[in-house]
C-alpha cells in the first residue's frame, strides 16, 4: 500500500550534500541519530508540561520535519559515509520508537481528548515497527510497508499539532483521528508481517 515513505529517495537526495558536511566535519551518524532522538524527548517533555499553551504545539510540525531530516541524514552518513555499526543499527530502530513516543503521548493530555486511543495509537505504532524489523530476523528484508508507517505518523500528527497550535476547537475530531492511526497501524503491521513471510524461503 502507498505510503510518504516511497518519497524517501527525493528527499534523500535533496538531503544528500547537506551530509556531505556533516561528514567532513566529523559529525558521526550515530551522533544525529542520538540528537534526533534527544530532541524528540525534550519537545515531547515540554509539550506534556505545557499542553494547554497551545502556540507550542506549532513546534511539533516543524521539528517532526526536522527529525524526518535527521533520520534521512544519518542513514545517509551510514551507507555512504563507512559509518555503519551495530550500534548504529540499534540506535536507529531504539530512538524511532522512544522518538514516537515522546512526541506523540502528549496529545492523550490535551482537553477533550480520550487518551486510551492516543496510548493505542502509540502501542501500535511501536509493534508495527518491531513487525519491520523481525523480517530480518527470518531472514527477509527490513520492512516499511505503509499505510501508516513512520513517515505517515509524523504526516498525520504533524498536521493535527499544526491544527491545535492555530487554536482549531479540538476533541472529538481528534479522537477519531486517533481511531484512524490505530486501525491503518493494525493494517500496517499486518501488511509487513505479510510481506516478510513472503521474502522467506516456504
Amino acid at each position: 500500500m502507498a505510503s510518504i515513505y516511497d518519497l524517501k529517495p527525493r528527499f534523500v537526495a535533496l538531503l544528500r550534500p547537506i551530509a556531505a558536511r556533516l561528514a567532513a566535519g566529523g559529525v558521526t551518524a550515530n551522533a544525529v541519530t542520538l540528537a534526533a532522538m534527544l530532541g524528540s524527548i525534550l519537545v515531547g517533555i515540554i509539550l506534556a508540561i505545557w499542553p494547554d499553551c497551545l502556540r507550542l504545539w506549532l513546534i511539533l510540525p516543524l521539528f517532526l520535519f526536522l527529525r524526518m531530516a535527521a533520520n534521512a541524514i544519518d542513514g545517509i552518513l551510514a551507507r555512504e559515509f563507512a559509518m555503519k555499526s551495530r550500534l548504529g543499527a540499534i540506535l536507529n530502530e531504539v530512538g524511532d520508537v522512544v522518538s514516537d513516543a515522546a512526541l506523540y503521548l502528549p496529545f492523550a493530555l490535551l482537553a477533550g481528548v480520550n487518551g486510551l486511543w492516543v496510548v493505542l495509537a502509540v502501542i501500535v505504532a511501536i509493534v508495527g515497527e518491531m513487525t519491520g524489523v523481525l523480517g530480518q530476523v527470518i531472514g527477509a528484508s527490513r520492512r516499511y510497508d505503509g499505510p501508516m508507517g513512520k513517515s505517515d505518523r509524523a504526516a498525520v500528527f504533524g498536521i493535527i499539532g499544526f491544527l491545535v497550535g492555530l487554536g482549531l476547537p479540538f476533541g472529538s475530531w481528534i479522537n477519531w483521528a486517533m481511531v484512524a492511526v490505530t486501525l491503518l497501524g493494525i493494517v500496517t503491521l499486518l501488511n509487513r508481517a505479510r510481506r516478510a513471510l513472503a521474502e522467506t524461503p516456504k
